[in-house]
């Protein structure tokens, strides 16, 4: 592991900046395969702690897991034009197996839609059997041409959730209640604050209805769609004869639904609170909550020091606290203190010779400057001040969070105007709508700014379109986006 001085400073080159935290942090590596990565233990941990938080949620809202084969055959993903369209520049396709070339190329999963629709059309004869809810934890496979760690990548992780049912009404709420869902996770969990909203006709997934959307401020202005949840209507049930009897002994088609996130959220999570010195991880996400750092010059010291400090890990971990000792004698403290804050540790604990005899320890909060973040704190407290204090820290990111997109969230009137903020401060542009998908492919070909959602907050007055200068009463968010 290494510590973080060299890291460059996100003001300078935000690009730089992510890509050394991710490696110096040890959360992925390049992989030997073009547009791979390898995503190491700590990041894996991060990753399992947002499995974790994601699958309860499911479980809690009646959604069960399965798995569906890792290959799908082409003749499904042209069943549905639009979805096949969409998907095709990124297929990787399988032509031969076994030493000889297959009947019918199989294409590497990119999502699991078809092949899922495939199976429920075995499944469902009646209304009896419905609803369907079922998510999958799996790999997907999408040929990318330019990749950033966690961001985009050819092959990631994610969770793919898809349901069938009776009616467009509860199709609907299904639809609605993930994105709920969804927006719940980050802002509690991962303290990132996000915008709910509904996709634009350019941007809605391929072969769906419609599209919704969670979407997030990174740190350098630029949004991050960190979930969406979709509507597919019948599309996939009538290209998949997904039918049933319903009450009336009429044959129907049934209505789905698909929704996923992905590793991709490991990114937000980095770009959304980290800093000059490197991670800041949000307490109910962090693969490590607090580190315990021991102090000494004298080996006489270093025995009570170090049986004091994994006395209190014991605590700790008693009270469901995730916390390490870092007991290697090769580095010094200081060494230590850049390499944790480096990694986003909520909380760090020294402990000294002077700190032992005084029965107290020196907490460190990660979420304020170095020297802001210190307090002193006696032993007999100290289970409960971590708990509080890692509470604390959560709503203190969420806040901080919050509060950076808010003031950098923009007003503009005029499509000039737009250019000239997009250009000097970036951020998010909250404008009054009226444009064709002509315009909008206008202005992302001129500006590479995109509208990431048609929000759910829109206004109750009419207002001047900042690009055509036509009345309406929508709002959009454009900014650009990874």
């Amino acid at each position: 592991m290494a510590g973080n001085k060299g890291l460059t400073s996100p003001q300078e080159d935000y690009s730089r900046w992510y890509n050394e935290v991710v490696l110096k942090a040890e959360l992925a590596d390049y992989s030997p395969v073009k547009g791979t990565m390898v995503i190491r233990p700590y990041g894996y941990t991060l990753w399992e702690n947002v499995q974790e938080q994601l699958d309860r949620r499911f479980k809690e809202t009646g959604h069960v897991n399965a798995y569906f084969p890792l290959f799908i055959p082409m003749s499904f993903l042209e069943k549905e034009a639009e979805h096949v369209e969409g998907f095709s520049p990124e297929l990787a396709v399988v032509t031969h197996a076994g030493g000889k070339e297959l009947e019918e190329p199989l294409v590497v999963r990119p999502t699991s839609e078809t092949i899922i629709g495939y199976m429920y059309s075995k499944w469902v004869r009646s209304y009896r059997d419905l609803p369907i809810l079922i998510n999958q934890w799996a790999n997907v496979v999408r040929w990318e041409l330019r990749t950033r760690l966690f961001l985009r990548t050819s092959e990631f992780l994610w969770q793919e959730g898809h349901t069938a049912h009776a009616t467009r009404e509860e199709a609907m709420e299904e639809t609605l209640r993930i994105l709920d869902l969804y927006a719940d996770f980050a802002e509690n969990e991962a303290a990132i604050p996000v915008i709910k909203g509904i996709k634009t006709e350019r941007e809605r997934f391929a072969g769906a209805v419609a599209s919704y959307t969670i979407e997030a401020m990174m740190g350098n202005g630029w949004a991050l769609q960190s979930g969406t949840s979709h509507f597919l209507g019948q599309n996939f049930a009538k290209a998949f004869d997904i039918k049933f009897l319903d009450q009336n002994n009429q044959l129907q088609y049934a209505w789905t639904t698909s929704w996923g996130v992905s590793t991709r959220m490991v990114g937000a999570i980095i770009m959304a609170h980290g800093d000059e010195r490197g991670l800041r991880l949000p307490p109910r996400l962090a693969p490590i909550q607090v580190v315990i750092v021991p102090i000494w010059r004298q080996a006489a010291d270093g025995k009570a020091i170090l049986a004091k400090a994994q006395e209190i890990a014991t605590a700790l971990k008693g009270a469901s606290v995730r916390v390490k000792v870092d007991d290697r004698e090769q580095y010094q403290p200081g060494y230590k203190f850049n390499e944790w804050e480096l990694r986003g540790v909520p909380l760090r604990i020294e402990l000294g010779p002077r700190d032992l005899a005084a029965n107290k320890v020196v907490l460190a909060r990660r979420d304020r400057p170095a020297r802001e973040g210190k307090t002193t704190v006696a032993l007999s407290d100290l289970t409960t001040t971590v708990q509080s204090l890692l509470t604390e820290i959560q709503a203190s990111m969420l806040s901080t969070a919050r509060a950076f997109r808010d003031a950098h969230t923009h007003s503009v009137s005029s499509y000039d105007e737009f250019k000239e903020y997009l250009a000097s401060e970036g951020g998010f542009f909250r404008v009054y709508w009226a444009g064709s998908n002509e315009d909008e492919a206008h202005i992302k070909e001129e500006t590479k700014a995109t509208i990431r959602c048609l929000p759910f907050d829109q206004p109750e007055g009419e207002g001047t379109c900042f690009y055509t200068g036509k009345r309406t009463n929508q709002v959009a968010i454009f900014a650009r986006a990874y």
